[in-house]
């Protein structure tokens, strides 16, 4: 499947797009490069994980992506906390990272049944 197509690629890429309109123009610097990078890595490994053939290495990338949204929702909480962040902007996206979380985690599932079931490795 291209990935594209998959729902948890798209709401990732545009959450990584509402990032950078944010923080265009936050002046915290480390921050702002930081988070941006953490938002990015998401979709970008979807994309390479789902380009790959084999299922450990989908699922090798996907759990990067899923690493890296966990990093993103940390970075959300502190920049809240320091006030970095607008408070309204913050919340919907630590909810957005929750929501995309949960769908890697069913998109992996997904790939180590169908691995099983197929065989392939």
């Amino acid at each position: 499947m291209d990935f594209e197509k998959l729902e948890v690629w798209k709401r990732s890429a545009r959450l990584s797009v509402s990032l950078y309109k944010n923080l265009k123009g936050q002046r915290d610097w480390g921050f702002r490069d930081q988070i941006t990078r953490s938002g990015l890595s998401i979709p970008s490994n979807i994309a390479e994980g789902m380009s790959r053939d084999g299922s450990r290495e989908k699922i090798r990338f996907l759990l990067i992506a899923k690493g890296s949204c966990a990093e993103l929702r940390t970075q959300l909480y502190i920049g809240q906390a320091a006030e970095l962040l607008a408070p309204n902007y913050a919340g919907v996206a630590i909810s957005e990272t929750r929501e995309i979380a949960a769908m890697l985690a069913s998109l992996i599932n997904t790939i180590r049944s169908q691995s099983v079931l197929g065989g392939k490795g």
